[in-house]
C-alpha cells in the first residue's frame, strides 16, 4: 500500500509537469538548449519546491517520512545539471533536517539528499541521453539504499531495524518514478524536433508543389501557389499581395475578393508592409472577408525591399502556434526568393531579345550598304557573277529577317553563313579564302551565333591586314560535345579584347562577339573561348550533344 501511495504523489509531479509542458513558457525554456540565468532559477525553484513537497507529503512511519523527495532532486540535477540538482538536493535536504531535528532518520536523509543531488549532476554530464530515465531510477534506489544503511548505522540496532524494515522496499521501488518523470520531460523537448521535421517535410512538399508555378509568374500562378498552401496546411484561407492589392485569394471569403473594389488591401496588412513586421493575431475581432479569428501576416521581400505580403487565415482562435509562424515565416522566404529569380530570368530573357533585335539591325544596314557596293562593281565586270550574288544576298536576308531569338539547327544556321561567306568572298575577291571543315551533326545552337564570329574574323583579321588572309570554319564531332571552331589567319586580336570580352563589358565595335559570348553562357554556362595565333585569331565553343544523339 506505502508503493502505491508513493506511486501517488509522483503522480502529482507526473501531472504539474503534464500541465506546465503545454505552456509556451516552459516549452520555450526546454526548447533554448542554453537556459540563461533567470530560467535556471526558475527551474531550480520548482524542483525544489517538488523536493520540498515531496517531504510535506510524506507517510510518517515510526518517526520517519515514506516520500519522493530523492525522485524529485535526481530528476532535477539529470535533466538541467549542477544549478537546478545541487541547490535541490541542499534545500530540501535541510528542510527535512530542520523540521524534525530530533528524528532518528534527519540526518540520514540530510545526507542522502546532497549525495542525490551530486550523483544526478556526475550522471547529467556523463550519462547517455538515451538512457537518463534508467540512469536516473538506478541512482535514485541507490540513494534511498544509502539512506536505508544509513538509518542503520546512525540509529540505536532496534529502532533502525524496525524503521528499515518497514520503508525500505517501498521507497528504493518508488525510485523508478525519477525515470518517469525523466522521460515525461525529454517528451516535451524531443516535441521540438518532432515539429520541426514535420515543418520541414511539409515546407519541402510545398516547395516541391509550388515550384513549377514560378516558372512563368503571372497572377494566375500565384493562384496556385495559394491553393497549394491552403490544401497542405488546411487554412480557412491563403492570399498573397503586393503593396497596394491582392494578387492571389483561395479559400474562404473569395467571393469578397472577386469584387475589383475590394482587392485593395486590408489595414491590417498594410500596417505589416509600412512597418516591415510580422503580423499574427489569435483572437481576431473582424475581418471584411470572413468571420476570420486567427490571421499571420508576413512580409515577402525582393532586393531587401519589402513587396507585398503572404497572408495565412484561419476561422477558429489560436490557430497559429510558434511552429506555424516558423514555417510561415520559411514560406515567405521561399515565395520572396523564388518571385525574385522569376523576375531576374525574366529580364535576362527580355535583355536578350533587346541584344538580339540590337545585333539584327546592325547586321542589316551594315552588311548591305558593303554588299551592295560589292555588287555595283561586279555588274559592271562580271554581271553573271553579280545575279550570283544578288540571289546570295536576297537568301542571307530572307533568313535573316525570319530568324527568332530561339534555338536554329546549326545546319540551316551553315547555310547563312554560306550566303554571308559568298558575299564577302565577292566583296574581298582573292585577298578572302574561306574552308569549311564540318562533321554531319544535327544540334540546336542559339540563332545568329555563327555569322557574327565569321564576320568578326573578315573584318577584324582579314581586312585589316595588307596580305590575303584565309578563314577556317570548323564544326567538330568529339566524343562527348561538338565543338564549332572559328580561326584566321589575320593580324590576331588584342589580349584586351579578350579580357573584356571574358568580363561581359561592352565594345563598341564588337558587339557580335560580346552577344554570342554572353548567349552561350546564359544557355551553357560557358561562353567562347578565344585565343591568339600566331599569326590569327581562333574563336571557339563547345555544344553538348543531346542524348538521343549520342545514343
Amino acid at each position: 500500500m506505502m508503493l502505491l501511495a508513493l506511486f501517488e504523489r509522483a503522480s502529482l509531479m507526473l501531472m504539474v509537469l503534464f500541465f506546465l509542458g503545454r505552456t509556451r513558457l516552459f516549452k520555450n525554456a526546454l526548447w533554448k538548449g542554453k537556459l540563461n540565468g533567470l530560467e535556471l532559477f526558475g527551474l531550480s525553484a520548482l524542483f525544489c519546491g517538488f523536493a520540498v513537497g515531496g517531504t510535506y507529503m510524506g507517510i510518517p512511519v515510526e518517526g520517519a517520512l515514506v516520500n519522493v523527495r530523492i525522485v524529485a532532486i535526481m530528476a532535477g540535477g539529470i535533466l538541467f545539471g549542477p544549478w537546478v540538482g545541487i541547490p535541490a538536493g541542499i534545500i530540501s535536504g535541510a528542510h527535512r533536517y530542520l523540521i524534525d531535528l530530533n528524528g532518528y532518520t534527519a540526518i540520514p536523509c540530510l545526507i542522502s539528499s546532497v549525495c542525490a543531488g551530486i550523483f544526478a549532476v556526475v550522471i547529467h554530464y556523463r550519462g547517455s541521453r538515451k538512457w537518463l530515465w534508467l540512469s536516473g531510477s538506478l541512482a535514485g534506489m541507490v540513494c534511498e539504499a544509502l539512506t536505508m544503511l544509513l538509518i542503520l548505522l546512525l540509529t540505536p540496532n532496534g529502532i533502525g531495524t524496525g524503521i528499515v524494515s518497514q520503508i525500505a522496499w517501498p521507497m528504493i521501488a518508488g525510485s523508478m518514478c525519477t525515470g518517469m518523470i525523466i522521460k515525461r520531460i525529454q517528451d516535451i523537448e524531443d516535441e521540438k524536433e518532432l515539429t520541426a521535421a514535420r515543418e520541414a517535410r511539409l515546407a519541402l512538399i510545398i516547395a516541391n508543389r509550388t515550384l513549377p508555378f514560378f516558372q512563368n509568374l503571372q497572377d494566375d500562378t500565384l493562384t496556385e501557389v495559394c491553393a497549394v498552401i491552403h490544401e497542405c496546411l488546411e487554412a480557412d484561407a491563403v492570399a498573397i499581395t503586393d503593396r497596394q492589392s491582392v494578387l492571389a485569394y483561395i479559400g474562404t471569403g473569395h467571393e469578397y475578393y472577386d469584387q475589383q473594389y475590394h482587392k485593395q488591401v486590408s489595414a491590417l496588412t498594410a500596417d505589416a508592409i509600412q512597418n516591415d513586421r510580422i503580423t499574427v493575431d489569435n483572437n481576431l475581432r473582424r475581418y471584411p472577408a470572413a468571420n476570420f479569428r486567427s490571421v499571420a501576416i508576413i512580409p515577402l521581400r525582393e532586393n531587401g525591399q519589402v513587396t507585398g505580403t503572404l497572408k495565412i487565415f484561419f476561422c477558429q482562435p489560436d490557430r497559429i502556434s510558434d511552429s506555424m509562424r516558423e514555417l510561415a515565416v520559411g514560406l515567405s522566404q521561399l515565395i520572396s526568393t523564388q518571385m525574385e529569380l522569376s523576375r531576374v530570368k525574366v529580364l535576362r530573357e527580355m535583355a536578350a531579345k533587346a541584344e538580339f533585335r540590337a545585333l539584327q539591325s546592325k547586321i542589316n544596314p551594315h552588311f548591305l550598304f558593303n554588299a551592295l557596293n560589292a555588287i555595283s562593281s561586279l555588274i559592271r565586270l562580271r554581271p553573271t557573277e553579280a545575279r550570283q550574288v544578288i540571289a546570295k544576298l536576297a537568301d542571307y536576308l530572307r533568313q535573316n529577317l525570319s530568324l527568332s531569338d530561339g534555338m536554329i539547327d546549326i545546319q540551316d544556321e551553315l547555310r547563312q553563313v554560306e550566303d554571308y561567306v559568298a558575299i564577302e568572298q565577292a566583296r574581298f575577291g582573292p585577298k578572302l579564302t574561306v574552308t569549311f571543315d564540318v562533321d554531319d551533326v544535327n544540334v540546336d545552337i542559339p540563332s545568329l551565333s555563327l555569322q557574327p564570329l565569321v564576320e568578326n574574323a573578315i573584318l577584324h583579321g582579314i581586312q585589316s591586314q595588307p596580305k590575303p588572309g584565309t578563314v577556317h570554319i570548323a564544326v567538330k564531332r568529339l566524343a562527348d560535345r561538338i565543338n564549332v571552331c572559328i580561326s584566321d589567319t589575320g593580324r590576331g586580336i588584342d589580349p584586351d579584347v579578350i579580357e573584356l570580352v571574358a568580363t561581359g563589358q561592352a565594345i563598341r565595335d564588337r558587339i557580335g562577339l560580346i552577344n554570342v559570348h554572353e548567349r552561350l553562357k546564359l544557355l551553357h554556362g560557358k561562353g567562347l573561348t578565344i585565343r591568339r595565333l600566331e599569326p590569327g585569331t581562333s574563336v571557339s565553343f563547345d555544344l553538348p550533344i543531346a542524348h538521343e544523339e549520342a545514343a
